[in-house]
């Protein structure tokens, strides 16, 4: 571990404690609740649908908030979950609901994006093994400014639409 932070929120992952994510800056602020509030990028409400049956693609969804002074850009997503990983989002084309891949997605400073079923998402092609409930995944969004945020995907309900309570859970982002 490169921090007394990282090890922390990894313990946190682990163990199901609810934390967000957070990539940029190393500057604390103290919060309510002993929770730790970084500047720059977090990741909350990080959740996954759990596939049927041996469905070879699934979708992880987040909620990406920029507490900087600056936007930041989302450009990719990396993660041994799956084949490969798209950001996606649904278009309406000729009255026809269509999945699309974007080559990022802007986070303004000081707003949210919140990726969810029927709009943006994070696209999990070619599963390693199916996604079941109660399990996990770990994923890394990728960050113009921010860099590399790793993420641990909660897996919920085949039928899922969204964590409940805004629960982030994971590790803190290693800088590269």
């Amino acid at each position: 571990m490169k921090s007394p932070i990282a090890a922390a929120a990894l313990l946190a992952a682990m163990f199901g404690f609810s934390t967000a994510v957070y990539g940029h800056s190393h500057k604390m602020k103290h919060g309510n609740h002993g929770a730790h509030t970084m500047g720059g990028v977090k990741v909350t409400s990080a959740w996954a649908r759990a596939t049927p049956g041996k469905a070879k693609n699934g979708a992880a969804y987040v909620t990406i908030a920029n507490d900087g002074q600056h936007k930041d850009r989302l450009v990719a997503v990396k993660g041994s979950a799956a084949k490969k990983i798209e950001i996606h989002t649904h278009l309406m084309e000729k009255g026809i609901m269509r999945m699309r891949r974007v080559e990022g997605v802007d986070v303004p400073a000081g707003g949210t994006v919140t990726f969810k079923p029927g709009g943006l998402h994070l696209m999990l092609m070619g599963l390693e093994e199916p996604l079941k409930k109660g399990g996990s995944l770990s994923l890394t969004l990728i960050f113009k400014k921010a860099g590399e945020v790793a993420a641990n995907i909660r897996i919920l309900s085949v039928g899922a639409m969204g964590a409940k309570g805004g629960h982030g859970h994971g590790g803190h982002s290693s800088h590269k």
